[in-house]
């Protein structure tokens, strides 16, 4: 905040409801920056009879004294704020009360600050609100900014108020050029860190934006997907392993419906609505976003899960197992069926986007409800793919009907 719109008070108080058995009564004090506010304990008392307006009142030299203690702590309070404002152009009731207390530096710092919001998120995961995987991925974006700390700057930690638009393309370039990152892999790093940062500005610890003048920038990466002569291949092959079959099952069910891994193994009964059409919806909130998706339940994943009704335990509808082993049995089945594609479980999402949907004339809009994206933007990617598919199909038609092509002009 500039030096010219701070507005700045300190304000001592009685803690009336901790008053103790002798009459005494805890002052504390409040600082108030700007319209916010923060408090704490002086560790003064004082009898309620000596107090009046924000001081002790009383002709005694301990009167006297207190008095004095409280100018001194008010005059801390001051110089603390004017040296923060100087120094960084912003200031915070709690940047300053953590000053006064000993507390500035540790509680202003990059690692230490990460490591706080990772706490908090782990807490998160531990309630069901967050994933494990997240989590982990908070974790190694702190131990990469450990790393580049200790390379670049020969230190451990640093203030917050160091973070800059050079400090954030110097860590984007460490990440690419010490841990082989891709550019997108990279930039997902720094994505968290902001996430993290802008943690930092919602608790007051700091109001200056080190991001405002840095623009996150991805690459446009062709999703890859499976076209219909693939899904049916798919679909139509017998295979001789029950679990190649259930695998196959489960992710032709996510081809036809767009739910992800996840979303399919918290899949319940529940999840399945008879709606206003007489027709079966699956009717879900997504575990990524916690945004509902609305799927009309087609007739191809309906006779899946008719194929597993009553045979599993725990009211699990599909027979799923580990995400990993099903990419496994995935590769597996691309080659059996003939498929030169690198096909993950993923990549059935993306199918149903492309192939199922929008190839279909669905409307980009019904499908990003389908699948549950909070910004159609997310969806739009899906169609450039349909666009260039179409660009590349009528390419290859132009060159054949012109090969072909006996008028002269």
């Amino acid at each position: 905040m500039k030096n010219e719109k701070s507005t700045f008070s300190v304000l001592f108080y009685l803690k009336k409801d901790k008053i103790k058995k002798n009459g005494l009564v805890p002052i504390h004090a409040r600082i108030t920056i700007n319209g916010k506010q923060t408090q704490f304990n002086t560790k003064l008392e004082v009898l309620e009879t000596n107090w009046k307006s924000g001081r002790a009142i009383g002709k005694s030299m301990e009167i006297q004294r207190l008095n004095s203690m409280l100018d001194d702590i008010k005059a801390n309070i001051r110089s603390h704020f004017h040296n923060q404002l100087m120094r960084d152009s912003y200031v915070t009731p709690e940047s300053v009360k953590n000053a006064l207390l000993g507390k500035e530096e540790e509680a202003n710092t990059i690692i230490s600050f990460f490591t706080q919001h990772n706490d908090q998120y782990k807490k998160k995961v531990e309630a069901g609100e967050a994933t494990p995987k997240t989590y982990s991925r908070y974790e190694l974006t702190k131990l990469r900014l450990t790393d580049f700390l200790k390379d670049e700057y020969r230190v451990s930690d640093l203030p917050i108020r160091q973070i800059n638009k050079v400090f954030i393309e110097n860590f984007y370039l460490y990440i690419i050029k010490n841990h082989d990152c891709s550019p997108n892999t990279a930039m997902k790093f720094i994505q968290r860190f902001r996430t993290v940062v802008n943690f930092a500005q919602g608790t007051g610890l700091i109001t200056a934006d080190p991001f405002a003048n840095y623009k996150l920038k991805f690459e446009y990466i062709e999703r890859g997907y499976l076209d219909k002569d693939e899904i049916s291949r798919i679909c139509n092959k017998d295979f001789a392993s029950k679990r190649l079959e259930q695998v196959r099952d489960i992710f032709i069910f996510s081809c036809y419906t767009g739910l992800s891994y996840v979303d399919i193994c918290e899949l319940t009964s529940n999840d399945i609505r008879l709606a206003f059409d007489d027709n079966l919806w699956i009717i879900k909130k997504r575990h990524k976003t916690k945004v509902t998706s609305n799927i009309r339940l087609l007739d191809i994943p309906k006779a899946i899960l008719n194929k597993y009704e009553g045979k599993l335990k725990n009211g699990q509808l599909l027979p799923v197992i580990s995400n990993q082993k099903m990419n496994d049995y995935l590769k597996e089945i691309a080659v059996l069926c003939g498929i030169d594609k690198n096909i993950t479980f993923h990549l059935a999402r993306h199918t149903f986007a492309t192939t199922v949907t929008l190839a279909n004339g669905v409307p980009i809009e019904s499908v990003s409800k389908m699948l549950g994206h909070t910004d159609i933007r997310t969806t739009q990617i899906y169609a450039k793919v349909i666009d260039t598919k179409l660009s590349n199909d009528m390419e290859l038609l132009a060159q054949k009907l012109n090969s072909k092509c006996l008028v002269t002009v």
